[in-house]
């Protein structure tokens, strides 16, 4: 069984997910990808799960760190998995690009290279989103590109963080915006 609760953060309604005992989902009203992700039958309920990941994002966007993750389970294929337990590496307030993960899943597997555009697609399918930080993952060039929820929202992630975004530009142009 799928549960569901949602949460007001300052930035929109986000969904929270659940199978009962770890998270499994978190997105912004009208993510992409998001309807891919959702069972039928959901039940809205209260769970500690959720209210572990309220607890999370109530310090988060208060602009502190928090100290602690909730029990999450992503689910997916093992590549998406392996890019997603990057992301969860990468430190508060700071930023990595596409090519900075494609090049760690590359030495992890003993390849020679590992395509960044199939990063891309990986991170944009993130079931977790802020908690599994894919808003801190930028373009080789600066461009602040690839945020499911939208570009304005990674932008007000980022500056939570206290990211310096003056490096950073938006594209006029792309698949990813």
């Amino acid at each position: 069984m799928q549960y569901f609760s949602t949460y007001k953060s300052p930035l929109g309604i986000l969904t929270l997910d659940s199978d009962g005992e770890c998270l499994t989902g978190l997105w912004f009203d009208h993510q992409k990808h998001l309807a891919a992700s959702l069972c039928a039958g959901r039940q809205e309920t209260e769970l500690p799960i959720f209210k572990q990941t309220r607890q999370w994002l109530d310090l988060y966007f208060s602009g502190r760190r928090p100290d602690f993750v909730p029990p999450l389970r992503m689910t997916g294929s093992e590549f998406r998995k392996n890019v997603w337990e990057i992301l969860l590496c990468i430190p508060y307030g700071n930023t990595v690009t596409y090519g900075d993960i494609a090049h760690e899943i590359a030495r992890q597997h003993g390849l020679k290279a590992m395509s960044a555009q199939a990063v891309g697609g990986a991170v944009g399918h993130n079931p977790i989103s802020i908690i599994v930080p894919c808003h801190r993952v930028v373009g080789h060039n600066g461009s602040l590109t690839g945020y499911a929820s939208g570009i304005d929202k990674k932008i007000k992630l980022l500056k939570i963080e206290k990211v310096d975004i003056s490096c950073f530009f938006i594209p006029r142009k792309g698949t990813a915006l």
